[in-house]
């Protein structure tokens, strides 16, 4: 009796066995029959290419260094051609422009009283001292003379002509020096002098504009219309000569994408592309105006010995017909068959 109850147990034991197996098989043949039908009915779809918003970015800085005095606009601020961003003070270079003021003075002071020529007292003087020349060469010359005939007649000894032409020789001599004295005064300071007056003067002069070019960038201007998006330094804080003061991102908004060489036959310069904004849910037109590869010369290779070639990615820039409100930098945009 128990043998019989042990054989009953275990017919159904396989038949439970047999159940299993069956619909396992059966599972299995039908997620193949369902893998095999999507691979024949399946339709690849087309490449979606993606991109994003751009835009010019200026940074706003200056030749002045010094300390940040006030910052008149903020971030995210829109402003316009011209505006006051930010006022920089030094008071170096304040301390500059008075020195290079001064030396402008002691330039232009020295460069007239070269002008001016000699002072009339100085020639008056100089005049003075040749016509005491002239009357002096005058006497000596008279007695040189008389000597001359007495030593004719024997009176006078030979060394007293002798001396007396001798004083005549030096009074012609310090006549002749007053004379070129006086002429000297008389005609004033020489050319190159008055060249090299001038020429101290234009230097004082340059050294004022260098320092005014400086203080040009006391206070810096938007260079054209955007938005502030960064700035940089804070108020009381002192910044170097060419150091980023801001960001001002221009209104000149477009889309990048990066496109594999395979699709570049649609896509030409001057061609309108139409686009799809998700953060806008808005379409629009853009034209492309900038097409260019990507460097990727370190893993170029010129031949390939099995496999399909190796595609290329290029940049492509397009720029909206009409303004897209709303539209910012970072922004996916979606290029449309």
């Amino acid at each position: 009796m128990a043998t019989d109850n042990l054989n009953n147990d275990s017919l159904e034991v396989s038949k439970k066995d047999r159940m299993l197996i069956l619909t396992l098989i059966c599972v299995v043949l039908v997620i193949a029959a369902l893998a095999v039908c999507g691979f024949l009915f399946m339709k690849q779809g087309p490449d979606t290419v993606q991109g994003q918003g751009d835009a010019t970015e200026v940074r706003i800085s200056g030749k002045l260094p010094g300390r940040v005095v006030e910052i008149f606009v903020e971030e995210g601020q829109h402003v316009k051609e011209g505006d006051t961003l930010v006022h920089i003070h030094s008071s170096l270079v304040d301390a500059k422009l008075s020195q290079a003021k001064a030396m402008e003075t002691v330039a232009s002071a020295a460069d007239h009283k070269v002008d001016a020529g000699t002072r009339s007292q100085i020639v008056a003087a100089a005049k003075d001292l040749w016509t005491q020349a002239q009357a002096a060469s005058g006497i000596t010359e008279k007695t040189y003379r008389r000597l001359e005939n007495l030593y004719n007649q024997g009176v006078v000894s030979e060394q007293k002509r002798d001396e007396a032409k001798a004083a005549y020789d030096a009074a012609k001599a310090a006549e002749s020096a007053a004379r070129s004295q006086y002429e000297l005064a008389l005609a004033g300071p020489q050319k190159e002098d008055k060249e090299a007056s001038s020429a101290m003067v234009t230097v004082a002069k340059g050294g004022i504009k260098e320092v005014d070019a400086l203080l040009e960038d006391s206070y810096l201007l938007a260079p054209c219309d955007g938005e502030i998006t960064v700035i940089y330094p804070n108020v009381s804080e002192l910044v170097a000569t060419g150091a980023p003061i801001m960001t001002l991102q221009k209104d000149d908004h477009w889309a990048v994408f990066n496109v594999r060489e395979t699709l570049l036959k649609d896509i030409t310069l001057g061609k309108e592309l139409k686009v799809y904004i998700p953060a806008l849910d808005t379409t629009a037109q853009m034209k492309v105006f900038y097409i260019k590869d990507l460097g990727t010369y370190a893993n170029w290779q010129a031949t390939k010995s099995t496999g399909d070639f190796d595609a290329r990615t290029f940049q492509i820039k397009a720029r909206p017909e009409k303004a897209i409100p709303n539209f910012r930098p970072g922004m996916s945009v979606v290029l449309k068959d």
